[in-house]
């Protein structure tokens, strides 16, 4: 079973993409990503094809993390049936989600710093109008969600818990 997740911010080169980055190298190290599909959109369309910002792309290779193959897209309302989590930035991110207008869809929307286990943020701020300390808490904040979401999937995915015997 493959379990697929969306990570969603505004233009998608600067949090998502870290996000996908992140994510994706945690699911390498475990030895997981033939069951673990990722990808990352923007709800916006400003940037699509162009690489995620020079800015991002720095603080997360200072980090070991490479983001420079990744190219922006727009996220669609097939996005919704197709992933299992569609993982909204911030809550403006989560509404324009909800206004691709898809009355029912499987995925599971929400807000990815729901699944953080130390960080008390509830949003991950866009960094783009910043300096370079915003990408870094931007990080920070990915990093901790992006293991409680890995987490989550093992248990709930990978892992469900079995059914007593009678």
């Amino acid at each position: 079973m493959t379990v697929s997740v969306l990570f969603v911010c505004l233009g998608n080169i600067c949090r998502s993409p870290t996000a996908e980055g992140v994510f994706r190298k945690k699911v390498e190290d475990a030895g997981l990503s033939h069951l673990i599909h990722i990808d990352s959109a923007g709800t916006a369309d400003w940037h699509r094809g162009k690489a995620p910002d020079a800015r991002t792309i720095r603080a997360a290779a200072a980090r070991s993390f490479d983001l420079s193959a990744l190219r922006a897209r727009q996220v669609i309302a097939a996005d919704l049936d197709q992933f299992d989590y569609v993982l909204a930035m911030d809550e403006a991110n989560l509404a324009d989600i909800h206004l691709l207008g898809v009355a029912a869809f499987s995925a599971k929307t929400g807000l990815f710093l729901s699944f953080s286990r130390q960080q008390t943020h509830t949003e991950v701020p866009d960094p783009y109008y910043g300096g370079e300390d915003g990408f870094s808490l931007v990080l920070d904040l990915i990093d901790d969600a992006a293991e409680g979401l890995l987490e989550h999937i093992r248990q709930h995915h990978l892992n469900p818990p079995k059914q007593a015997r009678l």
